[in-house]
């Protein structure tokens, strides 16, 4: 058996993973754009913390064999190097690389495990228990073992203060209890692997998503149809793999439809009877919280790992755009928008930007707005000059999403969701069409990398992301007002 770090991890998640991984690679979903962000995101972390350790030796990754880097380490190790980067070791069938080992003048060692996570999970104490394991079994004492992970309070200066960025976490005593579990682990994934013919028989269960989102589950779920008790809003994770056990899949299925919630129940019956939930009363009373001129109004953000402005901290969302159209309540629209420029922080004027565009007496309207009043919180915490202005903007927000969040308007297509991703198709489903025909950026997602890579394409591709940034944006604050018309016409 040969098991690298990444193998173990996977193999404690689900043992079925693990098989598919080393003899059916063809049938995992290869990492997306998002996915690849993370990566690169890891490496810069990676990178950074270890300045924490300076004067250390790096053994190269991509230039060596697994041998080659073992016999580097042994070497690095002999001479003396206080501090080795991806220290390679084997032992017990597993070979694992150290972000950052440090060995004392008495030949003790030391591991750090550097994360890009604010905390310390539980994933990573299973991580640096498996080191602990292979060095020990080597023979190394090892007197620590420790968790560097992103301090989320940190706030930037002027300078990056890298000794306040990062956190380091003493996790020996949490990992030594785990050292007896480790063999046990082994054992079972030998047992697994040795059978290169035969699929474990592991059935769908929270493990699919947990610590991680399974790169096996287009697979493993292709039998789960696409809407099914999985998708009952709110239905605790464990209840939906207890009905799924039990042969509970379709909703029509399911018999004591009472014991689930009210919203539950509006669902369920809705699909079955298929058959639209609308409380006038109660959607008239939002509507009349609302006075026009309605200033629909979305943000798009990006967060940064490694802050790099002043007064950013770890994985803020910083706003870089928004889009704002004006329904005067007569027909008359109005659109107003901004897209910073990339490369420097696009705070300080998109805060200006908004201030001058949206008036501070105005009924201000957001889908999920708690998001958008977060953005302003912190704007106006930054900006003392706006602070008044935008304080009294965020005062004056409503929330699009409350009549569908409370089912006071409900309907089969929009599957149990209050997301307008699937409210906009289920009741406006011309604009549906409207996304898809957008170039180059269709989601939020894509808008965040989007905007964070602008700095690296060439000028004319820069130039066609801006316009899409622009134009995706746009359509945001238009499908609200599309929302909102069909919530009056009711």
């Amino acid at each position: 058996m040969n098991l690298s770090k990444s193998l173990y991890i996977r193999g404690i998640q689900c043992k079925k993973s693990l098989w598919l991984k080393k003899y059916r690679p063809e049938l995992l979903t290869p990492p997306d754009a998002q996915a690849q962000a993370k990566f690169e995101t890891g490496s810069q972390v990676g990178e950074l913390a270890l300045k924490l350790f300076s004067g250390g030796v790096m053994i190269p990754y991509s230039e060596t064999t697994f041998n080659e880097k073992i016999e580097l380490t042994k070497k690095y190790i002999a001479e003396g190097m206080s501090n080795i980067y991806e220290a390679s070791f084997v032992y017990d069938g597993v070979f694992l690389m150290i972000d950052i080992l440090h060995i004392n003048d008495d030949g003790s060692m030391e591991i750090y495990e550097v994360k890009s996570s604010t905390e310390v999970k539980e994933v990573y104490l299973h991580d640096a228990s498996i080191q602990y394991y292979v060095l020990n079994g080597l023979g190394f004492d090892v007197k620590r073992a420790n968790i560097i992970h992103i301090n989320n309070k940190y706030i930037r200066e002027d300078e990056l203060d890298v000794e306040k960025l990062f956190i380091v976490v003493d996790v020996t005593e949490e990992i030594k209890a785990m050292q007896n579990d480790i063999s046990v682990y082994l054992k079972t994934f030998e047992q697994t692997l040795n059978d290169r013919d035969r699929e474990p028989d592991v059935p769908i269960g929270p493990q699919c998503t947990n610590p991680y989102d399974c790169d096996a589950i287009e697979y493993c779920w292709r039998d789960v149809p696409d809407y099914s008790i999985f998708n009952i809003s709110r239905l605790k994770t464990t209840k939906k793999f207890e009905l799924y056990h039990n042969g509970i899949v379709h909703f029509h299925q399911l018999e004591d439809i009472y014991s689930f919630s009210l919203s539950q129940q509006i669902q369920i019956t809705s699909e079955l009877e298929q058959k639209e939930t609308i409380d006038k009363d109660a959607i008239k009373e939002f509507l009349d919280t609302l006075t026009y001129p309605v200033y629909h109004l979305d943000f798009e953000t990006f967060q940064q790992a490694i802050p790099e402005w002043k007064g950013v901290s770890p994985y803020m969302q910083i706003p870089f755009q928004y889009s704002i159209h004006i329904d005067y309540g007569d027909g008359r629209l109005e659109h107003r928008e901004f897209l910073a420029q990339d490369g420097k922080d696009p705070r300080y004027e998109l805060a200006k930007s908004l201030a001058n565009d949206i008036p501070d007496n105005v009924t201000v309207l957001a889908y999920n707005a708690g998001f958008e009043k977060g953005v302003i919180q912190k704007l106006a915490d930054q900006f003392s000059e706006f602070s008044l202005h935008l304080m009294s903007v965020y005062d004056n927000i409503k929330d699009l999403m409350i009549p569908f969040q409370k089912t006071h308007y409900y309907v089969p297509a929009m599957k149990g969701s209050y997301s307008i991703k699937y409210v906009l198709p289920a009741i406006v489903p011309e604009m549906q069409k409207a996304y898809e025909e957008l170039s180059l950026v269709h989601h939020g997602g894509e808008a965040m990398q989007a905007f964070a890579n602008l700095s690296k394409m060439d000028s004319e591709t820069k130039e066609k992301y801006r316009k899409a940034l622009l134009e995706y944006c746009k359509l945001d604050t238009l499908a609200m007002v599309k929302v909102l018309e069909k919530l009056q016409s009711i």
